[in-house]
């Protein structure tokens, strides 16, 4: 009873500790220059409001639930969250998602996702989750990217054609409304909304301070208003923050709404920790802790949707910006978050009159700059796996859906990964020392002696190759396997190898086995491979000591067994 409780005791002091490292930090807000923080939180604002009101249009729950988002999530996440200079909201990948979830259970359905996708990420902060991150292949970051800015852009179609379509597929959407325009053209719609994503294109490489989305949808917004062009406009926005309130649970949905939990949770997690490394590779001395960002990002998913907000992530696009005006702290995204809320306050009167196609001129824009084409170009000409890798995961970004698409990427950068890891292990005859000993080799070979040595991994992915190049062998009566180089071995490898021992020692060739390491000591006792030996002391801790024992063999001498198994903690 004493060790249970003892148990239990200290399994609540690790939750303690496991906590204790998220909380936020005095130094967080101390080392920032508030100056140079206020002002690039000004910028991220400006950038962020048009942004904000369009994904949340384009996700379906209204552009109201777009700045909400923007101003409780983003200000959660620039308190709780593991990086300085992050700026979180409401993002085009996380649209993608959150569109055919609306389509279904409507918008309670969506904020109850967002809750239990909160829950999910805090979990995952505690079991240090987040360092996972490292082991994401680039290729995979940049097949995925360019997959989600080809969803946004297509998202846009109804929009900047000012049209009004629905459908569930992204491919089904872009071409139904390109057929109701086609039936009826219009022209206003698409120059407004390509107007503005021109523009924005073309300010962004010849000032690329200023906030052109901003001025772009103002003017835009006042050439409706006062010309009367006749655009669709976002209509009403509540002047406030709606007070917190428990969403509506459908619990007879509740199974399917777990599953689209996960998939958010997975985006959420994923696209935050890309952002974080890309907000630390832009700046000078940052470097964000993987863990207490999913424990913010969980944080501010909770909180999000019980003012009405959706799932957030952090947002590179406004974190790039954010590092680029000069931010030195969490404070930059803070005030990003109040200024947000200012404007829901005093404006939103005037923002409820912008333009559909001026905010769909800006997603189409973001959706061209989130596509480098330097490092796409880098990536098809480095290797074909990288290729490879990043086109199938476009690809399925597009066709699939986003969490499959990455579990795609993962499996084909593993696949070529294993390929090319493979490609090291190697099984060659060679000198039985470093010193050039060619006339002791001729004298073992006359003596139908030959000794291999085993290279790199001995896994999966390069045993087949091994027992038959190892099984072929012939004219020899001892074998000498030399497992000194062995880096790496595997059940299927131990297998292989012990089936390949037998196969020799049924053919009347003693094989004996020098150097093993300590380390895979154990597998290859669990997988036989010692019982398939003539005799358990046919292993030997160094070469010459193979060497003599097999030059009794070979003359068919009588002799008093040597060697010895080795040990899981031994060489020997």
């Amino acid at each position: 009873m004493s060790s249970l409780m003892g148990s239990g005791r200290a399994g609540a002091a690790g939750v303690f500790s496991r906590f204790e490292a998220l909380r936020p930090r005095r130094e967080d807000w101390t080392k920032g220059r508030v100056g140079r923080d206020l002002l690039a939180g000004v910028m991220v604002a400006l950038v962020a409001l048009p942004l904000a009101l369009g994904f949340g249009v384009s996700s379906g729950v209204g552009a109201g639930a777009g700045i909400v988002t923007a101003i409780v999530a983003g200000a959660v996440a620039a308190v709780f969250g593991g990086s300085h200079l992050q700026v979180s909201g409401p993002t085009g990948a996380m649209t993608v998602v959150l569109i055919p979830i609306v389509a279904v259970h409507g918008t309670d359905g969506v904020l109850v996702v967002g809750l239990l996708a909160g829950v999910f990420l805090l979990v995952l902060s505690v079991t240090g989750a987040g360092r996972a991150i490292r082991f994401v292949p680039v290729s995979v970051v940049e097949g995925f990217t360019a997959g989600i800015a080809i969803i946004i852009a297509l998202q846009q179609l109804p929009a900047v054609l000012g049209v009004e379509v629905h459908a569930e597929k992204i491919l089904s959407l872009a071409g139904d409304a390109v057929s109701a325009w086609a039936a009826d053209p219009g022209w206003a719609a698409p120059a407004a909304g390509l107007g503005v994503a021109l523009g924005i294109l073309t300010v962004a490489r010849l000032r690329p301070g200023l906030p052109a989305a901003l001025l772009l949808v103002g003017a835009v917004t006042a050439a409706n208003a006062w010309l009367n062009i006749g655009l669709s406009t976002i209509g009403h926005i509540p002047s406030g923050l709606p007070a917190p309130h428990v969403p509506d649970v459908p619990w007879g949905d509740l199974d399917t709404l777990m599953v689209a939990a996960v998939a958010v949770t997975a985006l959420g997690a994923l696209e935050s920790l890309l952002s974080a490394t890309v907000a630390d590779a832009m700046s000078v001395g940052q470097r964000h802790d993987p863990d207490r960002e999913l424990f913010g990002q969980g944080l501010a998913n909770i909180a999000s949707p019980l003012f009405g907000g959706i799932p957030a992530t952090a947002a590179i696009a406004r974190t790039a910006v954010n590092v680029r005006a000069g931010a030195t702290s969490r404070l930059a995204a803070l005030v990003h978050a109040v200024l947000l809320l200012g404007v829901v306050l005093l404006a939103a009167r005037w923002v409820g009159e912008i333009p559909l196609a001026a905010l769909a001129g800006v997603l189409l824009a973001t959706a061209v700059q989130m596509i480098r084409v330097s490092s796409l170009g880098a990536l098809i000409r480095s290797t074909r796996g990288d290729a490879a890798t990043m086109i199938l995961t476009a690809a399925a970004t597009v066709v699939l859906d986003l969490v499959l698409a990455v579990i795609i990427g993962l499996v084909v950068a593993g696949f070529f990964a294993l390929q090319q890891t493979a490609r090291t292990a190697r099984l060659e005859q060679t000198p039985l020392d470093d010193l050039d000993h060619r006339d002791e080799e001729r004298d073992l070979l006359d003596h139908h002696i030959v000794a291999y040595r085993i290279d790199g991994p001995l896994f999966f992915a390069a045993a087949h190759d091994f027992l038959l190049e190892l099984a072929e062998v012939s004219r020899v009566r001892v074998v000498i396997l030399r497992m000194s180089h062995v880096t790496h071995i595997d059940a299927t490898g131990a297998h292989v190898l012990a089936d390949t021992i037998g196969r020799l020692e049924r053919r009347g060739i003693t094989v004996l086995l020098s150097g093993v390491h300590p380390a895979h000591a154990r597998v290859l006792t669990e997988l036989g491979v010692y019982e398939r030996l003539a005799h358990e002391r046919h292993l030997f801790a160094t070469t010459p000591e193979a060497i003599t024992h097999a030059r009794l063999h070979a003359a068919r001498i009588d002799h008093t067994v040597s060697g010895g198994r080795p040990s899981a903690g031994s060489a020997s």
